[in-house]
């Protein structure tokens, strides 16, 4: 099985659900992709490694820098703004959407690392109690 997961920055959200899906699922291949890539969220790398999930190798991309000839079976929007924009994707993959809060809309302002961190763990268990269920919980 490959997913592919969207994100509008390809910074945070996407990137974990990739890192959780390589690290609970290793039998489905998965990548993630932005609409608009902004690098990679250096909070979010941060609590995936606190649950010793490395995104080793992972890097903020568009759906053209996706290796080619890769048909996904989902491809997963994890934003409104990826849903509404969503890139042409080759293949009969299925669309699903399964949107979580952008940790860094919800913090712009924060200034305390604890509740900035508490955040960004808060997501990251959400998006992990998702791939968890895969693939029912696409379904």
């Amino acid at each position: 099985m490959n997913i592919l997961y969207l994100c509008t920055g390809n910074s945070c959200r996407s990137q974990m659900a990739e890192a959780w899906t390589h690290y609970l699922r290793p039998e489905i291949h998965a990548l993630s992709a932005g609409t608009e890539p902004k690098g990679m969220d250096p909070y979010a790398v941060q609590v995936m490694e606190e649950e010793d999930v490395y995104l080793i190798g992972q890097y903020s991309k568009t759906v053209d820098e996706l290796p080619p000839g890769v048909e996904f079976d989902y491809v997963v929007t994890l934003c409104a703004g990826a849903a509404e924009n969503c890139p042409f994707v080759p293949g009969p993959g299925k669309r699903v959407h399964r949107g979580f809060d952008d940790p860094p809309a919800l913090v712009k302002g924060m200034t305390d690392k604890a509740e900035i961190l508490a955040v960004y763990r808060r997501v990251r268990d959400e998006i992990r109690a998702m791939v968890h269920g895969l693939p029912g919980s696409l379904g």
